[in-house]
């Protein structure tokens, strides 16, 4: 299931509809500005829009230039600063700085792009800024290989000079996977909260009554035992699991297959003496210190929590606190 905002997907529907659709990409940022680089706006003929390249403040401005190109052709190059007049009439005036490239919608490569998410490979995307080519999916051996093997390493894009004007390397890494196992009241709260900060959701309970869509309807749900579960879904390294079960026989398993894998967070909920035995019991198992380590347990982030809404809202902080943490590159 995609994440719930996608742009890139969201225009080229809007493309093989038969709108003309301009994207619109930050390129750097400097300050307080709110959108990372390598964030997109997508724009459609009709005025349709998706995504986002700042907090509000310059999308105004920057679809007004999507109207235009879309209506003159050509590609336009747009930066707001605090210093500058057309900053603070579109509303910059927070101390940030944000440099964006308006184009169109780059068509030709969306498949190549879309076909690498859905099998959760990683791919780097060319962009000239001189608006003499169309975007290109960097291949091994490419001039540009070393550059995308840096930007993919830092998960974020780099803007580099070129003979006939700047190239700008985007990076596409695995969409952040969160995997629940336990479709319990937790979990129900947890999926919505969790796609609304861009997590691919996957619930896993062998329990039929459960684990419904009727309850989860916003989840790719699996009904099967946590630990085959996963060991079919290749966990990676932008994959995290949480254990909300309280049941040693879902949660156990499931969290000995998890630690085994490269996932980026492994969070089992229960109290400390919980935690105790629990750890007793997969080091017997086999489980190594060292991998145990990994777990973080009590789960989420110590906010005072009560009830399953708040529970939920520090697992999803905990999530993203790891996840924010420098990384190696994503494989």
């Amino acid at each position: 299931m995609p994440s719930v905002q996608d742009p890139l997907r969201d225009g080229w529907a809007w493309a093989e509809a038969g709108e003309a659709v301009a994207v619109a990409t930050v390129l750097r940022t400097w300050g307080s500005a709110p959108s990372a680089a390598g964030s997109h706006m997508v724009v459609s003929g009709s005025g349709r829009i998706s995504g986002a390249v700042s907090g509000g403040c310059v999308e105004g401005a920057v679809i007004q230039a999507a109207q235009r190109l879309l209506t003159e052709g050509g590609t336009e190059r747009l930066s707001f600063g605090v210093a500058d007049e057309v900053a603070w009439s579109v509303g910059l005036a927070c101390g940030g700085q944000i440099d964006i490239y308006v184009a169109p919608l780059w068509t030709e490569t969306l498949p190549a792009l879309f076909a690498a998410q859905d099998r959760r490979d990683i791919l780097a995307v060319a962009h000239r800024l001189d608006g003499g080519g169309n975007a290109a999916v960097i291949l091994p051996g490419d001039a540009l290989a070393s550059a995308a093997a840096e930007a993919l390493s830092r998960d974020a894009p780099v803007l580099l000079p070129g003979d006939e004007g700047e190239i700008f390397v985007e990076v596409f890494n695995p969409a952040p996977r969160l995997v629940i196992i336990g479709a319990v009241r937790i979990a129900q709260s947890l999926v919505p909260m969790a796609r609304l900060a861009g997590f691919e959701v996957i619930v896993i309970d062998p329990r039929e009554s459960f684990c419904t869509a009727e309850r989860f309807p916003e989840a790719r749900l699996m009904l099967d035992w946590p630990d085959s579960a996963l060991a079919t879904l290749g966990l990676d390294a932008a994959t995290a699991v949480v254990t909300l079960t309280h049941d040693p026989k879902f949660d156990e398993p499931a969290l000995a297959e998890a630690l085994a894998s490269p996932a980026f967070y492994v969070g089992a909920l229960g109290s400390r003496r919980t935690h105790a035995g629990r750890l007793l019991r997969l080091a017997e198992s086999g489980v190594a210190q060292a991998a145990l380590a990994r777990i973080d347990a009590p789960i989420g982030l110590d906010i005072g929590a009560i009830g399953p809404n708040e529970i939920a809202v520090s697992i999803l902080a905990g999530l993203i606190a790891a996840r924010r943490r420098p990384i190696s590159c994503v494989s």
